[in-house]
């Protein structure tokens, strides 16, 4: 099969030569731009997805899908209430809990925390809290031994190590006759937990939900609420409402992890939407640099184009001509930007690790972004959003030049040659 004339005369036109190596670079460094603006157009996006997937994937690791509580601010009966809502379509799990805000004290040190109180066989089925100790086990709570699993920034805050004895003071105080007394219990560190969330490892303990029901003066049959864990954590909003209907609708107050962590992923989700539009500036950019490179060959090769006109060429081939070398050029470039923003996402921590140790700074404060890591994920469909915004870019450019090319008429461009 032939090859048509037009890709024939328009790839031999972007290939340097002694008199056409200039327009030759300038085409190079079109393809360099734009690959570049398409790399750093992914490499965002990546990092905003897997900011948004490292941080679902935190919390998911130390709250639960959904959460029912009492108006009240307890429930009662919390077995028969459990038994029912593990009986429910979409439930896979239930552990009761009792929460509240305490402080701990731990030599001149005090620090504020929620103070958690759980059942230890029934927490491991709806966390995976269990996977990110870094000493003991949930297993190590047991009622009656008061001891406390902590947050590695909160036992940092504190000074306190495993093996060491914090004070816990609950808000609520017990009434003496010489006054209001604080209601307080020295519970051991059995273990440390690290879930890459300072808001949770800096305010966050773990007891026994006996220890914490005698703690805070709850009765044997009292809880906060009931943590459950779904079969699909997406679907959460809807589902722990029809529990709650199944429970009988008054009385309970649901929640779920979206609820919490809401702003969180709208900020996300603004922000990724924001940087695309930004930085689609710079795809554009350097998208339109193809006009100032046809626009030279163009006027360089005016003789030529007159002389294919002479010898039958019609306008709309002389446009396809040029059309071709824009197309090329924003190929070659969108094909190489792709291929390195894949490849610098792929490789982003562990350069970014290395950034860090050699300009000895770190670039995410884990107080601010609760994280220290910069995590990144590729969607194969931001990739393919980001190629085919940058390649209907350079479409767009090539028209102004194979437009004028076309136009060129014969007579007046051969008439000083």
């Amino acid at each position: 099969m032939q090859t048509p004339y037009e890709w024939m005369i328009g790839t031999r036109y972007l290939r340097s030569t002694h008199r056409r190596g200039f327009v030759s670079f300038v085409a190079l460094m079109s393809v360099c731009g734009l690959g570049l603006g398409v790399a750093t157009l992914i490499v965002v996006l990546s990092v905003m997805n897997g900011f948004g997937r490292e941080l679902r994937s935190r919390i998911l690791s130390v709250t639960s899908d959904a959460t029912i509580m009492g108006l009240q601010g307890t429930i009662t009966d919390w077995q028969a209430v459990q038994g029912r809502i593990e009986r429910q379509r979409h439930v896979l799990a239930v552990a009761p809990y009792i929460e509240q805000h305490a402080m701990l004290a731990h030599g001149q040190r005090i620090a504020g925390a929620s103070v958690r109180g759980v059942l230890p066989a029934q927490e491991i089925r709806v966390t995976s809290l269990a996977r990110h100790l870094e000493a003991g086990s949930l297993r190590d709570l047991r009622p009656g031994r008061y001891g406390v699993i902590l947050g590695v920034d909160l036992a940092r805050a504190l000074d306190v190590r495993v093996g060491q004895s914090v004070v816990v003071i609950a808000p609520e105080g017990i009434a003496t006759p010489a006054g209001l007394v604080p209601r307080m219990r020295r519970f051991k560190v059995v273990g440390l937990f690290h879930s890459g969330m300072y808001q949770y490892d800096r305010g966050l303990a773990l007891i026994d939900l006996t220890d914490a029901s005698r703690l805070f003066g709850l009765g044997p049959d009292e809880v906060t609420g009931m943590r459950l864990r779904l079969d699909d954590p997406w679907q959460a909003p809807q589902v722990v409402r029809k529990v709650a209907y199944a429970l009988g609708g008054a009385g309970y107050y649901v929640s779920d992890w979206t609820d919490k962590h809401i702003n969180f992923f709208r900020s996300i989700e603004s922000t990724k939407s924001m940087m695309f539009v930004i930085l689609s500036m710079i795809v554009a950019v350097a998208a339109f640099n193809i006009v100032a490179t046809l626009v030279m060959i163009v006027k360089e090769k005016q003789s030529d184009i007159a002389i294919l006109r002479t010898f039958g060429a019609r306008p709309v081939n002389v446009l396809a001509l040029f059309a071709v070398q824009g197309m090329l050029i924003g190929l070659a470039g969108t094909v190489l930007g792709a291929g390195l923003g894949v490849l610098i996402s792929d490789h982003l921590e562990a350069l970014v690790a290395a950034l860090e140790r050699l300009l000895h700074t770190r670039f995410l404060n884990p107080q601010v972004y609760y994280m220290s890591e910069l995590p990144a994920y590729v969607q194969g469909s931001d990739v393919l959003r980001v190629c085919g915004v940058a390649f209907l870019l350079c479409a767009l450019a090539t028209v102004y030049p194979a437009w004028r090319a076309a136009r060129t008429a014969p007579a007046q461009a051969l008439r000083h040659e």
